[in-house]
């Protein structure tokens, strides 16, 4: 099974503490893990102004995980995003892990 390089930009609601925020992190990176994921980096980008309102909010707490995963571990943690009431937005993007090519030999 091939794993591809993943991308999750998730949006927390505004009002959530720094430790209840933390917690969501948490959840969601453990799902990932369970599922056979490596958790490269995670970004809090803290709380940031919308472009336009979602749910009468206009400010909301971003967070963006990139990750390595086999595909069957992506559902799992976006249907955890769906059915939580912190997640406004949600969005995982794939790319194609790129092999690196045996440079030529000049004789």
């Amino acid at each position: 099974m091939k794993d591809f390089i993943y991308e999750t930009m998730y949006i927390l609601r505004p009002d959530l503490g720094e430790e209840d925020a933390e917690k969501n992190i948490t959840a969601y990176q453990t799902i990932l893990k369970e599922a056979g994921a490596d958790i490269i980096e995670t970004q809090h980008r803290g709380k940031r102004r919308m472009a336009y309102p979602i749910n009468k909010r206009r400010e909301g707490i971003y967070i963006q995980m990139n990750y390595r995963a086999p595909g069957a571990a992506i559902a799992p943690m976006e249907r955890a995003m769906r059915l939580s009431e912190d997640v406004i937005r949600y969005l995982t993007v794939k790319q194609e892990v790129r092999e690196e090519e045996p440079a030529e030999e000049v004789a």
